[in-house]
C-alpha cells in the first residue's frame, strides 16, 4: 500500500469532521459536489538521487517530459464545497495512477567523479535508450477557507487561503545498449537499473474563485486560480472553463494547469499537470 492510499481515509475523516456542523443546520447551508474526469499530460522532469558508486561518484538521473493521457491506471478525482452567507469551505481531491513506457527516457546524468565536487551532466542519447518505464502515483488534496467579496445577479468572485498537500511515489526503470563510462572506466549509470523516491509537500496557497454569467442564458463561466509556497519553491493550480446550468446542478467542461517546482537537487523539476477536464456540479 503506497502512501497515497494510506491518506485517504484521513482525508475522507477529515471531509466529515467539517461537513459534521454543516449538516447540523442543513438549512443554513447549501453544498456542491463535484466528480469530474480530468486528462492531464505531465511534463517537467524527475530528479532521483542515486546512492554513491563504488567509484565514489553521486549521480543523479533526469528522466525527461511524457505524454501520460492514455496512461491512466486509476483516478478519484471529486471537489466539494459548503457554502453559508459569505463564507465557503472547499475542498479538491486527485488520485492518479499512471504508467508511461519509452517516451520519458532517462535524459542524463549528473556526477562528481571526473571533477570531484562538481556535478557535470552526462547527456544520454536517444539511440542508448531501449526501453524506459516510469510509474506514478499522485495524491493532490486542497482544503480551504473562501470570502465572497463580490456578488451579484451576473458574477462572484471569493479570496481563498488554505493548503495544499501533494504526494507522489514515483519509480523509473531503465534498459540502455550500454552503461554510461567516464574516463579511466568508472560506471555512473549502469546499462539496466530501477530508483524510486517519493515526495510528501505540504503549501499554503491562496487564491480567487467564482464565476462570470455569459448573457441571460444558461451559461456562465467559472474560474480559479491559487498560488502557494511552503515545501515547494512556488506551485500554482489555475482552472477556467464554461458551466451549463440544468435543474439538478451544472455541467462543467474546463482546462486545468497544475505546476510544481523544487529547487534543483529535489525530486519534482518544474513539474506540471495540464489538460481539459469533464464534470458534474450537483447542488443541494
Amino acid at each position: 500500500m503506497t502512501k497515497v492510499q494510506r491518506l485517504l481515509p484521513t482525508i475522507a475523516l477529515a471531509g466529515l469532521f467539517l461537513a459534521g456542523p454543516a449538516l447540523a443546520e442543513e438549512d443554513d447551508w447549501s453544498f456542491n459536489l463535484t466528480p469530474y474526469l480530468w486528462l492531464p499530460t505531465i511534463d517537467g522532469a524527475l530528479k532521483y538521487a542515486i546512492p554513491p558508486d563504488s567509484g565514489g561518484g553521486s549521480p543523479e538521473i533526469s528522466v525527461g517530459p511524457t505524454e501520460w493521457l492514455d496512461l491512466l491506471n486509476y483516478g478519484l478525482l471529486v471537489s466539494g464545497s459548503a457554502t453559508k452567507g459569505r463564507f465557503t469551505i472547499y475542498t479538491d481531491v486527485v488520485v492518479l495512477s499512471m504508467t508511461s513506457k519509452n517516451d520519458g527516457r532517462v535524459l542524463s546524468v549528473d556526477d562528481s567523479i571526473t571533477v570531484p565536487g562538481t556535478r557535470i551532466p552526462i547527456p544520454v542519447s536517444a539511440d542508448l535508450a531501449l526501453d524506459t518505464r516510469t510509474d506514478l502515483d499522485g495524491l493532490t488534496w486542497t482544503l480551504a477557507g473562501g470570502y465572497e467579496v463580490l456578488a451579484s445577479d451576473t458574477s462572484s468572485l471569493s479570496v481563498i487561503l488554505g493548503t495544499r498537500y501533494f504526494g507522489v511515489d514515483v519509480t523509473s526503470s531503465w534498459d540502455l545498449t550500454a552503461a554510461i563510462t567516464v574516463p579511466g572506466g568508472g560506471v555512473v549509470l549502469p546499462a539496466q537499473g530501477q530508483i524510486g523516491a517519493d515526495t510528501d509537500l505540504w503549501d499554503a496557497i491562496v487564491g480567487v474563485r467564482g464565476e462570470v454569467a455569459l448573457g441571460q442564458g444558461k451559461w456562465s463561466l467559472p474560474y480559479y486560480l491559487d498560488i502557494g509556497t511552503g515545501d515547494s519553491d512556488l506551485t500554482w493550480n489555475t482552472m477556467v472553463g464554461f458551466a451549463r446550468r440544468f435543474e439538478s446542478g451544472d455541467l462543467l467542461i474546463a482546462y486545468r494547469h497544475l505546476n510544481y517546482d523544487q529547487d534543483a537537487d529535489s525530486l519534482l523539476q518544474d513539474f506540471s499537470f495540464s489538460g481539459p477536464g469533464i464534470g458534474y456540479r450537483f447542488k443541494f
